[in-house]
């Protein structure tokens, strides 16, 4: 399976989340998903928004054209980048 699935509306990721993380970021590949870093635990929603964050910065999106699809209660999470395709999705994960 791969680690996106480009859709009308936009590009929806797979992500495998890594909560308390010394440092937020991508970090490529893991298996079928692309991971990212965050540094808050997730409590509250707050990994969630700091995935939001990192995600939004990655691909230079504003936050409100990242969204949920999946996944938010789970390390596992479909995300969608919307209006990103696919060409940009390889560019900046670098697979």
């Amino acid at each position: 399976m791969p680690y996106f699935t480009e859709t009308q509306d936009g590009t929806v990721l797979n992500v495998k989340a890594q909560p308390r993380s010394s440092k937020a970021g991508v970090d490529g590949l893991i298996g079928d998903a692309v991971k990212v870093r965050v540094k808050c635990a997730p409590v509250d929603g707050k990994a969630n928004r700091e995935i939001i964050e990192t995600l939004a910065g990655a691909f230079g999106l504003p936050k409100s054209r990242v969204v949920f699809k999946g996944g938010e209660t789970s390390r596992q999470k479909r995300i969608l980048l919307v209006g990103v395709g696919a060409d940009r999705v390889r560019e900046t994960i670098g697979a």
